[in-house]
């Protein structure tokens, strides 16, 4: 301590926050996202997410294009989930329409929709661990059983992931035996094959330094800026509108709806992924064992098709969430007004509040872990 006659030599240190710019450039920011960090150190204080120029328009083209031509656009929305975006646009003109959809298309949507969502979240599993550094060949792993089914997609839609498949009234093309015959064997080899994913990550030291207890998505928040899908039930809320607003045949099935009894964290976001493909893979095999005889497409699966005059919304339950479509017709050959409710622009909005006083180093961990797409997002 200074007397009053000795001058205090004792360093005064300041620091000042600073702003960097995380991404686009960055590997591991997705699409052309930008966040703009606040940093205190090493410390996240705030984010500001910046959307950049995608701009895929689609409720503007779904108002400027015929119902048929609208249908082949929507895949490129969410293009890791195309089947998702078709259903959901489908079943909300056949809301409005009041047309039925065949049984047996009913049980095909659900059946490629389940195979979408695995190879949406193989996509995510391998893109993740490289997102964390896992440069050790472990992406290729998902990307072999993704690579099967995309296969049988090119097979059935004529295309690997603008599938165009669901119509409004039903579906495109009718499977072959053959078809049917390598889904069900993937289904028999898919359990070892997520058997193999888990023992090379799920008790890996690294991934769970990595993810266990980093950002921590309390329910209450998580319900608060809308996040569904199972970022939100990995958090311990249970939405999940194939069994809380069940549609099609899904009350038909039986399966499990993975929900945490906490709030969740990143490793959480991460197994309940895991789970929900071994349950999507069960859906599959139940699809396949009931699959009736009959038609394929109702009377709306027609190049000039008019959707009468109305409005209605439907939603399905997508990879990434609650995938909703509000519709007005006024009966012409394309939508009077068209609004998308996107769960990834949910999913990003609540990024500030789940890097907020974590170390930069986590910021890519916590991303990667709410499965955002940037297209879903920029409508």
């Amino acid at each position: 301590m200074a007397t009053d006659t000795e001058v205090d030599l004792t360093p005064r240190l300041k620091t000042d926050e600073m702003l960097i710019n995380m991404g686009p450039q960055h590997p591991a920011t997705h699409g052309v996202l930008r966040l703009i960090l606040t940093l205190d150190g090493e410390i996240v204080r705030h984010t500001e997410p910046i959307l950049g120029h995608l701009h895929r328009a689609q409720e503007w083209q779904g108002q400027n294009r015929t119902w048929f031509q609208y249908q082949a656009l929507i895949d490129r929305v969410d293009y890791l989930s195309g089947m998702f975006t078709s259903w959901a646009m489908a079943r909300a003109a056949e809301v409005v329409d009041g047309c039925e959809v065949p049984e047996r298309a009913e049980y095909l949507r659900v059946m490629v929709s389940e195979m979408n969502r695995i190879t949406s979240h193989l996509l995510w599993l391998g893109t993740y661990l490289i997102d964390l550094g896992a440069m050790f060949g472990f992406p290729f792993y998902p990307f072999r059983e993704r690579e099967k089914l995309l296969e049988l997609f090119e097979e059935i839609a004529g295309q690997r992931m603008m599938f165009n498949y669901i119509r409004i009234g039903g579906v495109m093309r009718n499977p072959k035996d053959a078809w049917l015959s390598k889904l069900k064997k993937f289904t028999e080899e898919f359990p070892d094959r997520v058997d193999e994913y888990e023992a090379i990550v799920t008790e890996n030291p690294i991934f769970l330094k990595r993810t266990k207890g980093v950002g921590i998505l309390r329910k209450e928040l998580g319900m608060d800026y809308g996040i569904t899908g199972p970022s939100i039930r990995a958090s311990g809320v249970n939405i999940d509108l194939r069994r809380t607003k069940p549609y099609s045949v899904y009350p038909k099935l039986k399966f499990d709806v993975p929900v945490n009894d906490r709030d969740g964290d990143t490793f959480d976001r991460y197994i309940f992924r895991i789970r929900e493909m071994r349950q999507s893979n069960e859906i599959i095999k139940q699809c396949l064992d009931m699959l009736p005889q009959g038609e394929i497409s109702g009377k709306k699966q027609i190049a000039g098709l008019r959707v009468k005059a109305g409005e209605g919304f439907a939603a399905v339950e997508s990879p990434r969430g609650t995938l909703g479509c509000y519709i007005i017709s006024n009966g012409s050959d394309r939508a009077y007004r068209i609004k998308w409710r996107n769960p990834s622009f949910c999913n990003l909005s609540i990024l500030p509040e789940l890097l907020k006083n974590h170390p930069i180093a986590d910021v890519m961990a916590i991303f990667g872990s709410i499965d955002v797409i940037l297209p879903d997002v920029d409508r």
